[in-house]
C-alpha cells in the first residue's frame, strides 16, 4: 500500500511532525507486521554544482550563502543539509503499529521553506 501525503512548512528551516500522517496511512493499510518506508520528494541533485558542494561540506561546515549552488537560487546550504539528513526512513510495523519507542517520533526536516506542500510518500510493506 502506498499513500502520498502533503506536508506544509512555515519557516525556512523547520522540523515538522509527521507521525500522525504516517500512523493514519498504517491504519488504512490494515497490516499487522512489516515495514513502513517514508520518502520526502524533493530536488537534491538537479545540477552539477550540488555534488561539488557536497565535497566541500565537511571541511567548511554548512553556513548559508557561501556555496556554488547559491548562484542558482540561493539555497545551497539547504541541499547539503538535506543530503546529510536524507530523504527517507524505514520503521518496523509491529502488530499494526509503528515500531517507535515511547520517546520517538517522525519528522520532516525542512531546510528550504516555507513550502505550501512537500510530498511525503508512505509505503507499507506487509509481512504477514
Amino acid at each position: 500500500m502506498r499513500q502520498v501525503t502533503e506536508v506544509a512548512s512555515h519557516a525556512r528551516e523547520e522540523v515538522v511532525a509527521i507521525t500522525p500522517q504516517t500512523e493514519g496511512a498504517v491504519r488504512e493499510c490494515g497490516s499487522g507486521n512489516g515495514l513502513v518506508s517514508l520518502y520526502v520528494q524533493g530536488a537534491h541533485n538537479w545540477d552539477d554544482s550540488v555534488p561539488r558542494d557536497v565535497v566541500r561540506l565537511l571541511p567548511e561546515g554548512i553556513p548559508r550563502g557561501v556555496w556554488e549552488h547559491d548562484a542558482q537560487d540561493g539555497n545551497g546550504d539547504s541541499h547539503l543539509k538535506a543530503g546529510l539528513v536524507g530523504p527517507s526512513e524505514s520503521i518496523p510495523l509491529i502488530d499494526g503499529r509503528l515500531g517507535l519507542s515511547t520517546w520517538q517520533g517522525l519528522f520532516l526536516c525542512e531546510f528550504d521553506g516555507p513550502r505550501a506542500r512537500r510530498s511525503l510518500v508512505v509505503t507499507v510493506l506487509a509481512g504477514d
